[in-house]
């Protein structure tokens, strides 16, 4: 980033924290008009690539399957509707069918839980006054044998550092975890820190406005709570996880940070990931003592009407960002800060998964601004800096 640049986005950052009234509008474009984008946290970080995910009007896939009782039969259930076979999903995510049997085998867990492709599906949203015509929704349900649970990961595993956000409620019976959350596994269990992850989980037995957030591992070799590395957070305003809300994860070289509805309400730097990871949704209970053990024929579910994701990735042979692939996260970081003409957000927009252009384009005015309330008038962005200039 050129120094004058740089100069130039504070005193707009400044100009905003001096005059509050401003109401800002950024004209909309497209994500191939974006050479990067810049989110609005206090760290103001650069990323690559930008992806949304809308299930909001997808009526053609709804569909609520029935439970199946059989584990295996449960594992090996096909997809719940074409969507789910579409590029448009399988090119970034892959439904799990694994199960913790080695994990009831050696009694670290009570209960048999295995993750179908039938807990994934498309549903009419029925609310009063709905904000969309459907959702995804993500379910786990105690049957007589088993808990039946659901996870889809990334089919990339080379995120590295990101910001992801959705629009979710969890609804349902005590016994539940509902998660969204980065991951890494060195693949060698003999080490205390093989495993790298940042965490947002809702606990369906705590307290409906409680959401915990943690940096993994939080826990030593002995078996002791590592206070740093987690934190038990009640919602803004005490909003209900039972509510539409979005959630939204920053994971950052140095902390990693949520919000909620905007709001920021935890930041760990204790154990921030550092490699380069997956990203993960699920909705599981293995009967133990942190998900808790769900009665027989109780549900629960993580409903969802849209993902989005901006981030950096260093590239793999499972990475599907062909932007990043083959490179170091330091080279990404260079080219991003040395092409990154066109600066997007996906923050300042008023329409959700659209970007919208922060600075670059043919016109080099980075925005409108409305002074003086609704009978104000709008100026460019740009030429206001200039005047504090």
């Amino acid at each position: 980033m050129t120094p004058h640049r740089h100069s130039l986005q504070k005193l707009i950052l400044s100009l905003f924290t001096l005059f509050p009234w401003i109401v800002i509008a950024f004209p909309e474009t497209s994500d191939n008009r974006c050479d990067c984008y810049l989110t609005n946290a206090s760290s103001s970080n650069y990323f690559t690539t930008h992806k949304f995910f809308d299930f909001r009007s997808l009526s053609q896939y709804a569909d609520v399957p029935g439970p199946i009782a059989d584990p295996y039969d449960s594992s090996q259930a096909l997809a719940t509707s074409d969507y789910f076979l579409s590029d448009d999903w399988t090119e970034y995510w892959g439904v799990q069918s694994w199960n913790n049997s080695d994990s009831v085998d050696a009694g670290t867990a009570p209960i048999l839980m295995v993750n179908s492709p039938n807990n994934i599906y498309i549903e009419n949203n029925t609310d009063a006054s709905p904000a969309s015509d459907t959702f995804m929704t993500m379910r786990t349900l105690r049957l007589e044998d088993y808990q039946s649970a659901s996870e889809f990961e990334s089919i990339s595993q080379a995120y590295h550092y990101a910001s992801v956000r959705m629009y979710a409620r969890t609804i349902g019976a005590p016994g539940a975890v509902t998660a969204m959350f980065t991951y890494k596994d060195s693949g060698d269990p003999t080490q205390l820190t093989h495993v790298q992850e940042s965490d947002l989980e809702i606990r369906t037995m705590d307290p409906p406005n409680v959401v915990q957030y943690t940096n993994q591992p939080s826990y030593t070799s002995q078996g002791s709570d590592i206070p740093a590395s987690t934190r038990n957070v009640s919602n803004p305003g005490h909003l209900d996880w039972t509510e539409w809300a979005v959630y939204r994860m920053d994971w950052n070289p140095s902390s990693t940070t949520w919000y909620v509805d905007g709001e920021s309400v935890a930041s760990i730097e204790f154990q921030t990931p550092r490699d380069p990871s997956m990203v993960i949704f699920n909705a599981w209970s293995d009967g133990g003592v942190w998900s808790g053990n769900m009665s027989v024929g109780n549900e629960a579910y993580l409903q969802v009407q849209w993902i989005e994701l901006v981030y950096n990735s260093t590239g793999s042979a499972k990475t599907t960002d062909k932007r990043g692939e083959g490179e170091s996260l330091e080279r990404i970081e260079r080219r991003a800060e040395a092409s990154c003409v066109n600066v997007c957000s996906m923050d300042d927009t008023t329409k959700i998964g659209t970007p919208v252009l922060l600075q670059g384009g043919a016109s080099g005015v980075l925005g409108y601004v409305r002074l003086f309330g609704t009978v104000g008038f709008w100026i460019p962005l740009l030429s206001m800096a200039l005047l504090f200039w």
